[in-house]
C-alpha cells in the first residue's frame, strides 16, 4: 500500500520541495500550509492539502482529521517544517515576540506531534520527522529567537525518541544549514513588528550588519545547497529499515556537529564572534 505523509509549511522553499520530491517517490503526500490561498495552490498542483496553522489549535485538529479520514484512520509519516524566524538582538526582544515565535516554532509541532502519536501507537509504526536548524546546535548573534526554538525542538524531539522507544515510532531530527527558502524575507514582518532597533542601545550595529543582511538579498550564502538536499536527508529518515536520529545538511552544520564535539564553549564563543 502506499506509504502516508503529512508535511507542514509547504507554500514554499524547503516544505514545497519535499512535498515534490517524496511524490515523486511514490508516497501519498498530504501537503499542508498556514494560508487557504497556499493550499489552494497546492491543490492545484496535484496535492491533497489540509490547512494546519500552527497558531490555530483548531486548524490542527481539523487539518489532521481531514488527512485521517483520507486514509482510513492511518498516517506513515510526519515531517514538521514550517516555522519563521525573529531576527534581533536578545535584549531588544520583546517577550511577546519570544512567545509568538515559539507558538509556531514549538508549541505548534508539539500540538500535532500530541494528535498523531495516538494515531502511530494504534498502528505500531510511524516515523516524527522534526525539522530543526544548524542553530539548533549552536547559536549567532542576532538569532537569540530561532535559536532558542530550535534549541527547544532538539530538546523534546530527543526525549520523545527516548520515551517512544520500543513503539515503532522514530523520532528523527533533520540539521540544515543554508537552505533556499524564503526565511530572509518572511523574517521582516516579525521583525518590523517587533524589534525597535532605531531606539536600541546597539543601533550602529543593526545598521552597520543586521538590517543589510535582513533587506538586501547578497544570493546565496556559502555553503548554500538547494531544498532538495533536505529531501534527499528526509527520504532516508523516511525509507532507510533503522533511520538516524541525525542526519545534517550542508558544510556549516557538519561544521557546527564537530565543533561541539571537540572544542569548548569559550573556543566556539570565539569563531562564532568574527562572523557577527
Amino acid at each position: 500500500m502506499t506509504k502516508t505523509l503529512l508535511i507542514t509549511g509547504c507554500s514554499s522553499g524547503i516544505g514545497h520541495a519535499a512535498a515534490h520530491d517524496m511524490r515523486a517517490r511514490g508516497w501519498r503526500v498530504f501537503a499542508s500550509c498556514r494560508q487557504q490561498r497556499d493550499c489552494d495552490r497546492l491543490r492545484a498542483e496535484g496535492f491533497e492539502s489540509p490547512r494546519i496553522d500552527y497558531t490555530d489549535a483548531d486548524s490542527i485538529q481539523t487539518g489532521l482529521a481531514e488527512v485521517l479520514k483520507s486514509t482510513g484512520g492511518t498516517l506513515d509519516a510526519l515531517f514538521n517544517n514550517g516555522a519563521h524566524g525573529l531576527p534581533g538582538a536578545v535584549e531588544d526582544l520583546p517577550t511577546d515576540g519570544l512567545r509568538e515565535i515559539f507558538e509556531t516554532n514549538v508549541f505548534g509541532w508539539h500540538e500535532l506531534i500530541r494528535q498523531v502519536v495516538p494515531v502511530m501507537r494504534a498502528q505500531g509504526h510511524g516515523r516524527i520527522v522534526q525539522n530543526s536548524s544548524v542553530l539548533g546546535l549552536v547559536t549567532y548573534p542576532w538569532r537569540g529567537a530561532y535559536a532558542a526554538t530550535k534549541f527547544a525542538i532538539e530538546g523534546l524531539s530527543d526525549t520523545l525518541r527516548l520515551e517512544l522507544s520500543g513503539t515503532g515510532i522514530d523520532v528523527i531530527l533533520i540539521e540544515p544549514g543554508p537552505v533556499t527558502s524564503k526565511i530572509r524575507e518572511n523574517s521582516i514582518p516579525h521583525f518590523e513588528k517587533h524589534i525597535d532597533w532605531k531606539n536600541s542601545p546597539i543601533r550602529d550595529r543593526y545598521e552597520g550588519s543586521l538590517l543589510k543582511r535582513l533587506y538586501e538579498s547578497s544570493g546565496p550564502d556559502a555553503f548554500e545547497l538547494p531544498p532538495a538536499a533536505v529531501s534527499k536527508k528526509l527520504a532516508h529518515a523516511l525509507e532507510a529499515r533503522r533511520p538516524r536520529p541525525r542526519y545534517y545538511v550542508t558544510t556549516p552544520t557538519y561544521i557546527a556537529g564537530t565543533l561541539r564535539r571537540v572544542l569548548s564553549t569559550r573556543a566556539i564563543d570565539r569563531i562564532l564572534l568574527r562572523y557577527r
